[in-house]
């Protein structure tokens, strides 16, 4: 989704008042957004990166084996993806300690996050552990999940 009206928000070609922007990103009705797992904020990509070619992160080969594997490691412990977890397999495939318990206690309550939000945020940071190859969940894991779900104001 685009951040404003007209798709150039944060740049001198934005012309959107915070009023237009809020009113645009109301448009979203909170059940629709609990379905989606990841809201992060993509800025544009300056235009002597996108000439030189120049990439800061790992090439998508890397990416893929990385994601393949995390994908075995989900269908071999719950003989599926994490996506696909019922409530019942969250709670036993996605433990959290008390710290880790806590902390997403705190976002629940201030977030005003659903139960469904609740449960993919789980799934997301199981997702991540597995992307890191760790058989655990850390705080790091569920920081990051947090992070991919907190809605963007302007």
């Amino acid at each position: 989704m685009n951040p404003c009206p007209c798709g150039y928000y944060g740049s001198q070609r934005c012309r959107c008042t915070p009023d237009q922007i809020h009113r645009y990103s109301d448009r979203i009705s909170g059940p629709l957004l609990d379905r989606i797992d990841l809201q992060i904020e993509v800025p544009p990509l300056p235009g002597d990166r996108l000439v030189e070619g120049k990439t800061d992160g790992d090439c998508s080969t890397d990416i893929r084996n990385r994601v393949m594997a995390a994908r075995q490691r989900q269908l071999t412990r719950a003989g599926t993806i994490n996506a696909r977890l019922s409530s019942r397999e969250v709670a036993a495939f996605c433990a959290l300690d008390q710290s880790q318990k806590t902390l997403l206690n705190r976002a629940v309550e201030q977030l005003g996050l659903s139960p469904r939000a609740f449960h993919r945020i789980l799934k997301v940071t199981r997702t991540i552990a597995d992307l890191d190859n760790s058989a655990a969940i850390t705080m790091d894991h569920l920081t990051e999940a947090l992070g991919y779900r907190l809605r963007l104001s302007h």
